[in-house]
């Protein structure tokens, strides 16, 4: 295979070895090669070989074609698990794991698009292990796990409700006569919409619903809804199922429609782990479930991989074209240079690697604390520590701030890419759709954003009074000002820390000075600015330091290779830069003391991180390990051959199949003989 002439000379130059990072970023080698026969296993297969670019599908084409490479795919994965572990023990890691391998590179690189059974694993089966008994459990999840009748999805959203679940009008009504449970979208706007495999794909829903008894209101419920015969897969009586269509990104998805009208289902199909409803029609109450909407929170937890994951990938992709393509004269008559050597080249891309990799770390330490917070729920009444209020916060702040700038970075480095960008075969169309989707499911952002805030004036409150802190807003306690010293980096979290809490306060001011004249829900619409602003600031604050407090500890623990640590710490220390200049206007209006020739120092090391990482960028994206499949871009291969590629793909184009297109002699020619 020739590679590009000007790649060979940056990796032959970098002083970073993609191996090694490599094998860092993989969690180590056995893991690294083991990844890499799976990707060899499907990516040799000329069964997953893609013989016209998926643009050029119709909608319905690419439907039937992401089922009939998802069957085949999950067959072979499959046989591949049971080689490597005969017997396998449901748990909430192995289904984020199996999740993980579905949305990861493998799933990508075969389903640039999505597939509408990943909803099936990530969301329907950890709804199942989170809130179902154990009898239901017994009955349901190893048919799920083995897709034996069962093809499952998670119905919450609809069509006039989102992230506002209170709202949703769905209702579950308790016959005690027959014992069974009759479920209806009363409303044209109670209808499901937007569920990942419900089109088509899928014959069982969880479906929440308000649940009546006797007329008495119980809240929302989770109840396991069969919407398609088994056998046939015809939509069952009372069942109104289809696709919504189209979408901006994410169109192997099947989202769906659901509408219910006198659905009946047994008493033993809402899960009960949390609250039953007895055969009488006593509701029980039981422990709390995670935050009511524990797979909400699951899945906020997890995006984070999968949005810095999109973010990588753009990087890698703009990366290598960067240094292929040449453009400009920077020294006088010499040739033109590889537009990475332009600065302002460096300032759009090296930035998103740096906060693709500070999120890894940071995505790291949140699944910790999700474990954990799993675990103090197992102990609860015990006496032990409950840190839900804080996981609910962070996960909302984090997800939504991550998904915000993802997004913002994926379209960033589409733009430094030129007209080259725009074309499909570039691939930042999928990155793009995939990674703005997450911006509002599972959470719309302005909606986490204000539930985090009522977090932080809480917890700014408590500090008032002089209370031990969560470690994620333990900063709200220190009113220190800021004392700029010589650590840079030291200086620019603390500042935004101080930034964070000042916001937190100005919030609380201003909500306190709105319910002095109305009511707490409108002083809270008219603070809704303010409140929005301090959790964002919150999250930047966290992910700043956090990514720091990270890198120190697998440095303690001797996990990386120096060269590895050499090049993190630029990358970490980058982001909070980075951050801290972006975030330059709230930072100076709350941090008084910083002057003009600091912040100055901060841009000069700014521009100093990025001469230093230039270098290595090509062995840094490399070290992600993308296989060209994962990228799926005519742009951005391991070899570099971009304009070969560009010409091969437009060549394939089925419009240039055949010389004359039939719609000249249909149209065009008579249209020039009316001589129009």
């Amino acid at each position: 295979m020739s590679v590009n002439a000007d790649l060979q000379k940056e990796r032959a130059a970098a002083t970073l070895d993609s191996e090694d990072f490599a094998r860092w970023w993989a969690g180590g080698s056995s893991q690294l090669e083991e990844r890499r026969a799976l990707d060899r296993r499907f990516y040799d297969d000329p069964d997953f070989v893609e013989p016209v670019h998926p643009s050029c599908l119709s909608y319905k084409e690419r439907y039937e074609q992401t089922i009939a490479r998802s069957t085949r795919f999950l067959a072979k994965l499959r046989q591949w698990q049971r080689e490597k572990q005969p017997q396998l023990d449901l748990s909430v890691n192995m289904l984020r794991d199996f999740r993980l391998l579905l949305s990861g590179s493998l799933g990508t690189g075969l389903f640039q698009q999505s597939f509408p059974l990943r909803v099936h694993f990530s969301m329907f089966m950890t709804t199942l292990l989170s809130q179902g008994t154990e009898e239901q459990q017994a009955q349901w999840l190893n048919r799920s796990w083995h897709m034996d009748g069962v093809l499952g999805t998670y119905a919450q959203t609809e069509l006039g409700h989102g992230t506002f679940v209170r709202g949703l009008e769905t209702r579950a009504d308790y016959d005690p006569e027959r014992q069974e449970f009759v479920l209806n979208t009363p409303t044209q706007s109670s209808y499901k919409w937007w569920p990942g495999g419900l089109g088509n794909t899928a014959n069982v829903a969880i479906v929440l619903a308000q649940l009546y008894v006797k007329g008495k209101h119980y809240g929302l419920q989770s109840f396991l809804v069969r919407i398609r015969d088994e056998s046939t897969h015809e939509p069952l009586t009372g069942v109104d199922v289809g696709d919504i269509g189209p979408r901006l990104g994410g169109n192997g998805v099947n989202n769906g429609f659901l509408g219910l009208h006198d659905v009946r289902i047994p008493r033993t199909q809402m899960l009960m782990k949390n609250a039953q409803v007895l055969a009488d029609g006593t509701f029980v109450q039981g422990r709390p479930p995670l935050l009511l909407y524990g797979t909400m929170v699951y899945v906020r937890v997890i995006t984070l991989k999968d949005v810095l994951f999109g973010l990588l990938q753009a990087a890698t992709i703009a990366t290598r074209y960067s240094v292929v393509r040449r453009q400009s004269r920077i020294d006088g008559d010499q040739p033109e240079v590889s537009i990475l050597d332009h600065v302002t080249q460096q300032a759009k891309i090296l930035p998103q690697i740096a906060r693709g990799v500070s999120y890894r770390l940071v995505s790291e330490w949140l699944w910790r604390f999700y474990e954990q917070v799993l675990r103090q729920l197992e102990d609860e009444g015990r006496g032990g520590v409950n840190s839900l209020p804080e996981l609910h916060a962070l996960s909302c702040c984090l997800k939504a701030v991550a998904t915000d700038e993802a997004s913002q970075g994926v379209d960033i480095l589409r733009k430094s890419c030129g007209g080259h960008g725009f074309l499909s075969s570039a691939n930042f169309d999928s990155i793009y759709g995939l990674t703005a989707a997450a911006y509002t499911y599972e959470g719309e952002y302005t909606v986490l954003l204000l539930q985090t805030a009522r977090f932080l004036i809480r917890q700014y409150v408590e500090s008032l009074k002089r209370k031990v802190l969560p470690y994620s807003v333990s900063y709200l306690r220190d009113t220190s000002r800021l004392v700029w010293g010589k650590n840079l980096t030291a200086n620019c979290v603390r500042a935004l820390e101080i930034s964070a809490m000042e916001q937190v306060r100005h919030a609380w001011q201003t909500q306190k000075t709105h319910q002095s004249k109305a009511s707490a829900e409108m002083a809270s619409n008219l603070s809704g600015r303010q409140l929005s602003s301090c959790a964002v600031a919150h999250a930047h604050a966290f992910f700043t330091r956090n990514a720091l407090d990270e890198l120190e500890s697998l440095r303690k623990q001797g996990a990386l290779s120096p060269d590895v640590s050499l090049i993190l710490g630029q990358l970490v220390e980058l982001f909070v830069f980075d951050t801290f200049l972006r975030q330059s206007g709230c930072v100076l209006r709350w941090n008084n003391g910083i002057n003009g020739t600091q912040l100055r120092f901060v841009e000069r090391r700014y521009e100093e991180l990025l001469a230093k990482l230039r270098p290595n960028a090509v062995a840094l994206v490399d070290g992600f390990d993308f296989h060209d499949r994962v990228l799926g871009s005519t742009l951005g291969c391991y070899d570099g051959r971009v304009y070969e590629r560009l010409m091969e793909e437009a060549r394939r184009n089925p419009v240039n199949q055949e010389p004359v297109n039939s719609s000249f002699h249909k149209h065009l020619l008579p249209m020039m003989r009316g001589k129009l």
